[in-house]
């Protein structure tokens, strides 16, 4: 959803966007942060809509919630695994908050893909694994019931 955020912020001109990989440490609510301005009032508010038709259209996902969207100066959508930041140029040079998340690692969009591929990779492992070995822990279970002998009762023993 990251990804297609920012082709989202590129399909609309926006400017210097960056994708911030935050320290889970520093910052528990959220996994990344997606910055990125635009020149004036119009253009902020046409890369929120663009964003949310975006990921409404691919995902089936809104924004928890959305702030600013009628001023246009600073755009903040929530999507809870990440928050996009739209800031008017100035204002992003004002607040700056690139310089106050100094723990968190600019990551550029192919290094995100890469990254997220290897993630879903061992994430889609796991749980291969734990269907052998239940797989495995049946068989074995299977085995042991069909070894046992049968019980005898008194009258066959007669």
């Amino acid at each position: 959803m990251v990804l297609a955020a920012a082709e989202a912020c590129e399909d609309k001109k926006a400017e210097d966007t960056r994708i911030l990989e935050l320290d889970a440490v520093d910052a528990g609510f959220t996994d990344f942060f997606l910055i990125t301005s635009g020149s004036n009032e119009r253009q902020t508010q046409a890369i929120a809509d663009e964003i949310e038709i975006r990921l409404k259209k691919d995902f089936q996902t809104y924004p928890n919630s959305v702030e600013g969207r009628r001023q246009g100066e600073w755009i903040l959508m929530d999507y809870v695994d990440f928050v996009v930041h739209i800031f008017l140029t100035e204002k992003r040079a004002y607040y700056d908050i690139e310089r106050l998340r100094k723990s968190a690692q600019t990551v550029d969009q192919k290094q995100l893909k890469t990254m997220l591929v290897k993630k879903t990779a061992v994430a889609r492992a796991k749980p291969a694994k734990k269907a052998v070995k239940k797989t495995v822990a049946k068989k074995a279970a299977k085995k042991a019931v069909t070894r046992r002998k049968p019980a005898i009762s008194k009258a066959e023993k007669r």
